[in-house]
């Protein structure tokens, strides 16, 4: 299975709010308050780490198992990737975001 790297929009308006995380969408300006699992994989999309390593820091930091932090994972990445906030990449990077080159 080839690895995916989330990456962070640089277009996406993020702040620490009393200690949630509050994002907005760049396309709809549809507001997202992240839970703490959702705050720990927003952190982590970086564009360097994959998924697979965001699952093991979600059931290292939580009680959850490997399967049901990878379907949580899943899950948000795509409504994340959905509303122009993430987007995947197939090889590290962290300098652009692959769908904003194009």
């Amino acid at each position: 299975m080839t690895a995916v790297y989330p990456i962070r929009s640089k277009q996406v308006a993020a702040r620490l709010l009393g200690g949630e995380m509050m994002i907005m969408s760049p396309r709809d300006t549809t507001l997202f308050n992240l839970n703490d699992v959702g705050a720990a994989i927003w952190k982590c999309a970086d564009g360097r780490t994959s998924i697979d390593e965001i699952v093991g820091r979600l059931c290292s930091e939580f009680d959850v198992t490997p399967d049901a932090a990878r379907r949580d994972a899943e899950t948000f990445l795509q409504e994340m990737v959905a509303h122009g906030i993430m987007f995947l990449a197939e090889q590290p990077t962290a300098e652009v975001n692959p769908q904003e080159t194009k």
